[in-house]
């Protein structure tokens, strides 16, 4: 039992030491004179909010379930959001970040935590809730390509790749929530 506590306490370690340093890499590559990298203040505000959360949903998960396979449906979840979310709010999904029809891609994440709640985070439930945000989010992107923009041409194949990557990573949650046993998350 204690070496499973020295364990846990090393995964939490570099779990939240990982987050840290995310976020002063922007940090110190701003104080290094990089061009590309202009934080603002409120900018690591939002950074530091979203990795706390993510951080945070991951040790209730990992607290409620011995099961590995409800734990990674669990972390790629998490991942597939804060991918999405970063994307959306760094340089958009579609377009520039400024695009209206990127706010498709919030709404596509809503569907899963809503989705969650309702299957009261019930391992069959969440594969259904993760499945559909993958749905979700292809649908989003099918929905900005129909909507005019003036702004400059992005490839629309990078912008599928991009969303592909996100979707694949709740298809894969989707996949481990499915194996894991009912009985893995308590309600």
């Amino acid at each position: 039992m204690q070496e499973y506590v020295k364990s846990g306490v090393q995964w939490r370690m570099l779990g939240w030491g990982g987050a840290a340093l995310l976020l002063a890499a922007p940090f110190v590559a701003m104080r290094l004179g990089s061009q590309g990298v202009n934080w603002s203040v409120a900018d690591f505000i939002v950074a530091g909010a979203l990795l706390g959360l993510v951080g945070y949903i991951l040790e209730l998960a990992v607290r409620r379930s011995r099961g590995r396979a409800y734990r990674g449906g669990t972390a790629l979840g998490l991942l597939g959001a804060l991918l999405t979310i970063w994307a959306n709010l760094a340089v958009g999904i579609v377009g520039s970040e400024r695009n209206p029809a990127n706010l498709l891609f919030f709404a596509a994440l809503l569907v899963g935590i809503a989705g969650a709640f309702i299957a009261r985070f019930r391992p069959m439930g969440m594969s259904h809730a993760m499945a559909a945000t993958a749905l979700s989010l292809g649908i989003a992107f099918g929905i900005a390509l129909t909507q005019g923009t003036d702004e400059p041409f992005v490839s629309h194949w990078l912008e599928l790749a991009g969303t592909s990557v996100f979707a694949l990573l709740f298809v894969g949650s989707a996949a481990l929530f499915r194996r894991a046993p009912q009985s893995s998350s308590s309600s």
